[in-house]
C-alpha cells in the first residue's frame, strides 16, 4: 500500500495527451511555420507584367508568390495587339492564343482618305485578355510559382512593427493577413497600391473606350486579317477595329479630361463602320497613364513594372509589350534584391534595373512622345506619309514584326532621324486643309533630309506611284462619292496595295516563342 501511494505523484505528474491534443498543436505549429514564412519575391497583380516577373524570379529558383484581386481569367479593356516585342518577351513555348494574324491595315483619317497596305508575312497577332492573361499565369506557376487570387493588397510596409528586420518587406493584406517577402514587384496597375508606395508620378493620361461587337459571319469575314486605324478628330486621339473571330474589338483613345467627346468620337466611328445595329457584348473603359522622365521605379526593396510604373508607349499607348519585358527585367532584379544583405546593396540592384528600363523601353517612350507630339498637330501629314511612302510603310512592318523598335530605327536609321528632326522644326501651322498639302509637306520633308545619293527622294517618288492621286501625293484624291469597302466606308479610288518587299516571303511566322 505505501509502494502504491508513492507511486501515485509520479502517475500525476505525468502529461496526458490526447490524438484530439496533437492535432491541435501540429495545427499551430503550421500556422506558426507558416506566418515566419519570408518569400523570396512577391508580386503584386497577374497581368502581363506580373506573370512575366513572377516566371523570371521563379526561373531563377526562388520562392515566388504571385497576388491577383481578381479570379482568373478575367476580363481587361485592350486591343489585344501582340507585336514582335511583345512575341520575343514571350517565356520559351509559350504558345499565342491567337484569334487573327493581321496581314493589312486600313488607315483613314477621321473616316475620310482610307487607304489599305497589306503584306504576305504576318505583321501582327489578335488575343483576348483573359485566355492570354491566364496563359502567362499558367508559365509562371510551372516554373514555381505560387498563385494566389480573390486578394487584395491593403499596404507595403518597409519599416514598423510588421517587418521583423530591415531586409524584408510586409506586404498587408485587405483582411489583415500580413506576407513577408526579400523583394517586391508591383504590378497591380497605373492606380494600384505599390505604385503609389512607391511614388510614381505621371505626365499623360488617356482614356480608352471599347465594345467587344459580335458579328455575323459574313461580316466577320469581311474583316478577317485586317485591322483598321482611324486618325481621329481630338489632338492625339485615334480608334481602332481588331477582328477575332466572330466578334470585333472596336475601341478609340484620346486625353483624359475630354470624354464626352471620346464617347461620341467612339459612336460615331462605329456608325460610319456600319456596325451601330449590333449590340455590343461589352463595353468598358480605361485610363491609361504614361510616367514622366524623372518619376521612380523603385524604393528600397520594391520595385514596379508594366502600367504601375507608367511603362507604356505614348504615342500609341501600347502596352502589352512594355508590360512584358518591363516585367521580366523586373523579375531579374528582384531576385538580386533578395539575395542583398543591406540596404546599401539593395539600392545598387534597384538603380540598376532601373538603368535597364530608361536605356531601352525609356528612349523608345522619349521617341513616342516626339511622334505623339506630331501627330497631335500634324495628323494629315502623319497620314500622307505612312500610307504614301514606301519607307515609312516598311518602317511601320518592320516595328510590329519585332525587326526594330520605334527608337531603334531612328538610332540606327540615318534617313528616319533626320526626317524626324526636320518634321519636328517644320510642325507649324497647316500648309493646306486638304491632304494633298500635307502630303506636299512630307515629301519635302524626305527630300530635305537626302544625302545625296538620292535615296530619300527616290523613296518619296516610290511613294507617290502607290498612289491614284495624280498630282503625286502620298494619299488618295478626296471625292465626294464613298463606297463601302469589307465593312468599313472607304473614299472612293482608295488605294489597296501589297507590299513588294514581302512578295516572296508567305510565312506566317512568330505565333510561338522559341528560345
Amino acid at each position: 500500500m505505501p509502494e502504491e501511494l508513492d507511486q501515485r505523484p509520479d502517475q500525476e505528474q505525468k502529461p496526458i495527451v490526447s490524438s484530439e491534443n496533437a492535432d491541435a498543436e501540429e495545427v499551430r505549429a503550421e500556422e506558426s511555420e507558416e506566418a515566419a514564412t519570408v518569400w523570396d519575391v512577391v508580386v503584386v497583380g497577374a497581368g502581363p507584367a506580373g506573370a512575366s516577373a513572377a516566371y523570371a524570379a521563379a526561373v531563377a529558383g526562388r520562392r515566388v508568390l504571385l497576388l491577383e484581386k481578381a479570379e482568373l481569367p478575367r476580363y481587361k479593356t485592350c486591343g489585344g495587339g501582340i507585336i514582335g516585342p511583345s512575341r520575343d518577351a514571350l517565356p520559351p513555348g509559350f504558345e499565342l492564343p491567337l484569334q487573327d494574324r493581321v496581314h493589312a491595315v486600313t488607315f483613314s483619317l477621321n473616316g475620310r482618305f482610307a487607304r489599305t497596305r497589306r503584306s504576305r508575312r504576318m505583321l501582327f497577332g489578335l488575343i483576348n485578355r483573359p485566355e492570354f492573361d491566364a496563359g502567362l499565369v499558367e508559365q509562371a506557376q510551372k516554373a514555381g510559382a505560387e498563385l494566389r487570387t480573390g486578394v487584395t493588397v491593403s499596404r507595403v510596409e518597409q519599416h514598423g512593427p510588421a517587418v521583423p528586420d530591415r531586409r524584408t518587406v510586409a506586404v498587408v493584406l485587405a483582411d489583415g493577413e500580413t506576407v513577408l517577402a526579400r523583394a517586391v514587384v508591383g504590378a497591380d496597375g497605373s492606380a494600384g497600391r505599390i505604385g503609389a508606395h512607391v511614388g510614381v508620378k505621371l505626365d499623360q493620361v488617356d482614356l480608352g473606350l471599347e465594345a467587344e461587337i459580335p458579328v455575323p459571319a459574313s461580316v466577320a469575314e469581311d474583316w478577317k486579317g485586317r485591322v483598321l486605324i482611324d486618325w481621329g478628330p481630338m489632338p492625339g486621339s485615334y480608334g481602332w477595329v481588331f477582328p477575332k473571330g466572330e466578334t470585333l474589338t472596336v475601341g478609340v483613345i484620346s486625353a483624359r479630361g475630354e470624354g464626352a467627346a471620346t464617347k461620341r468620337y467612339l459612336e460615331d466611328f462605329i456608325a460610319r463602320l456600319g456596325l451601330a445595329g449590333f449590340e455590343p457584348e461589352i463595353s468598358s473603359g480605361h485610363l491609361t497613364r504614361c510616367r514622366s522622365d524623372d518619376s521612380p521605379l523603385s524604393r528600397g526593396r520594391v520595385l514596379v513594372c508594366g502600367d504601375a510604373a507608367g511603362l507604356l508607349e505614348p504615342w500609341t499607348r501600347e502596352g502589352i509589350s512594355f508590360a512584358l519585358r518591363s516585367g521580366r527585367l523586373a523579375g531579374e532584379w528582384a531576385v538580386r534584391i533578395a539575395e542583398a544583405n543591406d540596404a546599401v546593396d539593395a539600392r545598387r540592384q534597384a538603380l540598376n534595373y532601373a538603368f535597364a528600363i530608361k536605356a531601352g523601353l525609356g528612349v523608345e517612350m522619349a521617341v513616342g512622345r516626339r511622334m505623339l507630339a506630331l501627330f497631335e498637330r500634324r495628323p494629315g501629314l502623319l497620314h500622307a506619309t505612312i500610307t504614301g511612302l514606301r519607307p515609312a510603310w516598311n518602317a511601320f512592318a518592320d516595328i510590329t514584326r519585332g525587326s526594330t523598335t520605334l527608337a531603334g530605327l531612328v538610332r540606327s536609321n540615318g534617313i528616319a532621324r533626320r526626317t524626324l528632326d526636320v518634321l519636328d522644326r517644320r510642325m507649324g501651322p497647316m500648309d493646306g486643309t486638304t491632304l494633298r498639302g500635307v502630303a506636299r509637306s512630307a515629301s519635302a520633308a524626305a527630300a530635305e533630309v537626302s544625302d545625296g545619293t538620292g535615296e530619300a527622294s527616290t523613296a518619296a517618288a516610290s511613294g507617290s506611284r502607290d498612289s491614284t492621286d495624280t498630282a503625286g501625293t502620298a494619299a488618295v484624291t478626296e471625292t465626294t462619292g464613298t463606297a463601302e469597302t469589307a465593312g468599313t466606308t472607304e473614299t472612293a479610288g482608295t488605294a489597296d496595295t501589297t507590299d513588294a518587299t514581302d512578295a516572296t516571303d508567305a510565312t506566317d511566322s512568330g505565333v510561338t516563342r522559341s528560345e
